[in-house]
This record gives C-alpha cells, sequence and structure tokens, in this order.
C-alpha cells in the first residue's frame, strides 16, 4: 500500500524549478535490479554538482517495483515515479517520462542497466559544448545471442536505407535529449510511435558517442524475438513507404515474368503441338503467386491499421497517478499531455 508523502521543504520546492538534469527510467516488473539502477543514478548524478531529478516510469508492473520506488521516494526528494493505467508499451512509457521531465537535458536509460550510467558526465559535457542530442552508438552487445546482434545489425542498416531522415546504426534509446528537443517530441501526436526513428527526424545537432553494452545486471529481458520483429516492422512502416513500392515493383516483375511464360507456353503448343507441362509447374506458380499476393496485402494492412489507430486520436498513454515527495499526484501537464494523455 503506497500512503501520502509529506509535504516538501521550500528548499524542495525551489530545486524542482531548476533541475537541469532529468534521468528517465522506463520500467516493467524490474524489482529486482531497481535498487541497483537507483544507486548507480544517485552516485553519478550527485558527482555532477547540478540540480536533478530521477523520473521512473513504471509500464503496467505486477511485481513489487512501484513499492521498491515509493520507498525511495520518501526519502529522497529527486526521486518520481509516473504509474500508467496498464502496459501500454516502451515507446508510450519513454513518451510518458519525456512528459513529466522537467530538465533542461532529458537523458533516457533502461532500467536494466545494460546502458552504462556511468557515461552520464560525457552525455552532459557534450550537451554544454551546444549539442541537442547526444546519441549513444553500441560498439558490443554483451550477453546476446549471435542471431540477436546479427539481426540488430541488419536491421539498423536497412531502416536508415529506406527512410527519408538518417537513422544512426546501432543507437538506442539510451541518449541525451535538450528541452528543445523534447519540446519538439512532444508536439508530436502520433499513436504509432517509433522514438528511435523521430530522435533522428527532428535533425538537430547530434553527437555520437560509442560504448560497449554490458549484460543485463539482474532479472530477465521482456523482449523474445516475436517482440522485437513487431518493433523492426514498426520502425520500418513508420519512417518509409519503400515497402510498398517494392511490393509494387515485385508484383511488377512476377507479372511480367507470368505473361511472358503464358506466350510461351501458347507459341509452343502452336508451333509445336506439345502437351501444356503438367501439374507440379502449375501448383509451384499458382503457390509462388499466392504468397506474394499474401505479403502484399498483409504489407498493406499494416499501413492501413497504422492509418486506423492514428484516426481514432485515442491517448498515447493513461496515468494513473505521479508519485513524488510532495504528493501522490502531480497535476502540471503540457500541451502534449493534454492532447495526448489521459489522467486517471
Amino acid at each position: 500500500m503506497i500512503t501520502s508523502l509529506p509535504s516538501p521543504s521550500e528548499a524542495v520546492k525551489k530545486a524542482v524549478n531548476t533541475i537541469q538534469i532529468s534521468v528517465v527510467v522506463p520500467f516493467l516488473n524490474e524489482q529486482d535490479v531497481l535498487p541497483v539502477c537507483y544507486a548507480k543514478l544517485k552516485g553519478i548524478l550527485g558527482g555532477l554538482a547540478q540540480p536533478y531529478e530521477i523520473v521512473f516510469v513504471d509500464d503496467g508492473s505486477t511485481d513489487n517495483s512501484v513499492e521498491l520506488v515509493a520507498a525511495l521516494i520518501r526519502r529522497d526528494p529527486t526521486v518520481r515515479v509516473v504509474r500508467l493505467s496498464r502496459n501500454f508499451g516502451k515507446e508510450a512509457a519513454m513518451s510518458a517520462g519525456l512528459a513529466h521531465a522537467r530538465g533542461e537535458a532529458v537523458i533516457m536509460l533502461d532500467a536494466d542497466l545494460q546502458d552504462p550510467p556511468e557515461l552520464i558526465p560525457d552525455m552532459v559535457r557534450a550537451w554544454r559544448d551546444g549539442f541537442d542530442i547526444v546519441s549513444m552508438r553500441r560498439r558490443k552487445r554483451e550477453g546476446e545471442g549471435a542471431a540477436k546482434r546479427l539481426s540488430a545489425y541488419a536491421f539498423y542498416r536497412i531502416l536508415s536505407r529506406m527512410s527519408r531522415s538518417r537513422i544512426p546504426a546501432d543507437t538506442g534509446d539510451f541518449r541525451l535529449m535538450s528541452r528543445r528537443t523534447v519540446e519538439a517530441l512532444l508536439q508530436m501526436p502520433e499513436r504509432c510511435r517509433y522514438m528511435r526513428g523521430l530522435y533522428s527526424w527532428i535533425g538537430f545537432p547530434t553527437k555520437v558517442i560509442d560504448y560497449d553494452r554490458a549484460p543485463r545486471a539482474a532479472g530477465k529481458t521482456k523482449w523474445n524475438y516475436f517482440a522485437l520483429f513487431g518493433l523492426a516492422l514498426e520502425g520500418i512502416t513508420s519512417f518509409s513507404t519503400a515497402p510498398l513500392r517494392w511490393a509494387t515493383g515485385i508484383g511488377a516483375v512476377v507479372a511480367l515474368a507470368g505473361a511472358t511464360f503464358g506466350f510461351w507456353i501458347i507459341f509452343k503448343t502452336l508451333m509445336f503441338g506439345d502437351d501444356v507441362p503438367g501439374y507440379p509447374s502449375l501448383m509451384a506458380m499458382i503457390t509462388l503467386l499466392s504468397g506474394i499476393q499474401l505479403l502484399t496485402i498483409g504489407l498493406l494492412g499494416e499501413y492501413v491499421g497504422k492509418g486506423y489507430l492514428e484516426s481514432k486520436q485515442r491517448p498515447v498513454f493513461v496515468v494513473r497517478d505521479v508519485l513524488d515527495y510532495a504528493t501522490e499526484t502531480h497535476s502540471h501537464y503540457a500541451p502534449f499531455r493534454e492532447k495526448n494523455a489521459v489522467e486517471g
């Protein structure tokens, strides 16, 4: 049970208005790693000598994650928790975190600590040098199988070639964004959100820092291959219409090949009187054409479905409440929150 929290002191109120660094940490059932994540962030952010906050975003956890973080709030006014009403997915959780972050620079960090918080000072220095976005590019991906590394390598390069906006390869959600970058993101009302593409689409000055990604500090990953495939499909269809053009091109080539083959059969039959080749070749052609048709219909359905979801104008996320040192709820919302979220 989470109870009401004491009122903040004047020093706390003043600190809220002068926050420089916000670290947004979305999580789902991460009770094993959240204490370690918090301890690391406190040590690193405390060394920056700048006002900061840590915004945890609960994406519908069913374990004791929220209780663990709520216990931190009672002794640490720099911690806040945005609780979503259910599991909306990581993209929505990140959007909720950005909508509630108040710092001049906002850092996105996964709770599993595969992305090292120790690099935050380097990110902040790059921001102080004038970069609006500091993207972190993975050199190595420890703790991941060869199939996952190969698929990730291929996906980023395919997406970069297909998209009109350049999406850096091997960069995830671990990055720093300036306040004007965050405000630009919050102006985007789309419901089908692929955040890594949105970061690049904005086009503000970006610095890339290379790093080695570590294995999870604790707990189990929530991303299986089906979820990763869905994320990849979301990214491709959100930032490129190239698949539709490819489907058109494949259809034209197959139709031309089929017509040529048909004319050849007619010519051969008229000139030489041969019977039409039999069942196996016919079934092979029918299977090939049917597969291409179904694949194309599915691809079209993906784009039509996105338009259908966008037309409903449902909120990106629904906030159950916001827990901070002052109170269990917080009522300050930017225009993005009013347009794209419902407060529960």
